[in-house]
């Protein structure tokens, strides 16, 4: 290594997952990443040549509506978009990118940012899978905290959700939920509609939010996207899309896929089956990325920062650098921050 290369900054890159580009969202790529016209020019061809709305009008848009930027054909390709052009705006004359990984869809743009896909292939996938799992009668989901104020891990409360699933299941009318992402101390339960509604009545009400149930998100990370998985195998499997990553990728079951040593072959069955059917385990992802590959700090894609509570949370359970408590994670952000979220305009230059 270089003496050049060993004054970087060693970080790890997170890449955000579905409900991050919101109303306060819009106009990101415009006011933020104008400079990555090659890149939004690229994925507004890709599009338009299906008909759809390009990348520049859904982010020039003069009013946001959810009924266009919140669904499954619009959101992943507008969130992946804002994504890669944050990573391609790194610096890497100071920043040494040790590892990518991401939450949920999230995995499809860390696949990108790695290199595992080209840019092409990424939004090909990215707008396959968002048709083939979204969309009406493919259930829903929702999301519950199980920590205390102060982010530690609350078993109590872990427990009733478990309970709570239990009951749901064990309904003689059809009902079922299942485990969906681990995120941070957050549990995110999928399940078909009839599931999500009765587990959305028997979960405690927490903080006049919780249990919130995800707008336009449905049974994501469960069996019942197993339809949608053999279809995303009929239409992109076997077309030699996948390539080994340049970076070092941590997936929803802490595996990492390293750029010497990844089989293709499994990394398309992953991609294309295990993830789309089983839970992702995204904080497992992010301690097994910061165990295995020890960065200076993290650095949060964007639009939007909502998965920094999650990230936190994971590191007062690992107590990462004597990290015990929202409090102490609170004041290191204010003094020295670890985690850089490019959706927050006063951190955005850091790195």
């Amino acid at each position: 290594m270089s003496l050049g290369a060993s004054k970087k900054e060693r970080v790890l890159v997170i890449c955000p997952g579905r409900g991050t580009y919101t109303a306060s969202e819009l106009g990101y790529l415009n006011r933020f990443r104008p400079e990555m016209n090659e890149l939004i020019h690229e994925v507004d061809q890709y599009r338009a040549q299906y008909g759809l709305p390009t990348i520049t009008e859904l982010d020039n848009a003069r009013t946001y509506a959810a009924s266009t930027h919140a669904t499954a054909e619009h959101a992943p390709a507008l969130i992946a978009t804002c994504a890669l052009a944050d990573f391609r705006s790194l610096d890497l004359e100071k920043t040494e990118v040790v590892a990518i990984t991401g939450n949920s869809m999230g995995w499809y743009i860390a696949l990108a940012a790695s290199g595992a896909l080209n840019s092409k292939a990424a939004f090909h996938l990215i707008s396959t899978m968002g048709k083939l799992t979204g969309g009406s009668g493919l259930g829903g989901q929702l999301i519950y905290p199980c920590f205390d104020e102060e982010w530690r891990h609350d078993s109590e409360k872990e427990m009733l959700v478990n309970c709570a699933m239990d009951e749901v299941n064990a309904q003689a009318d059809g009902a079922r939920v299942y485990n969906s992402i681990f995120l941070g101390a957050f549990r995110v339960i999928a399940g078909n509609d009839n599931g999500i509604r009765a587990l959305m009545k028997k979960l405690p009400s927490l903080e006049g939010r919780y249990p919130m149930k995800l707008v336009n998100h449905t049974a994501f990370h469960t069996p019942l996207m197993e339809e949608a998985s053999h279809q995303a195998f009929k239409i992109l499997g076997s077309r030699n899309l996948f390539a080994k990553p340049r970076i070092p990728l941590i997936d929803g079951e802490g595996h990492i896929w390293q750029p010497y040593s990844t089989d293709l072959d499994q990394l398309e069955g992953y991609t294309l089956g295990r993830q789309v059917v089983a839970p992702y385990d995204f904080t497992l992802a992010l301690k097994t990325a910061i165990r295995e590959f020890a960065p200076a700090k993290l650095v949060l894609l964007g639009p939007g920062s909502n998965l920094g509570g999650s990230v936190g949370q994971t590191l007062v359970d690992m107590k990462w650098r004597g990290i015990t408590s929202k409090t102490r994670f609170t004041d290191l952000q204010n003094t020295s921050p670890y985690l850089v979220s490019l959706g927050r305009s006063e951190q955005r230059g850091s790195v």
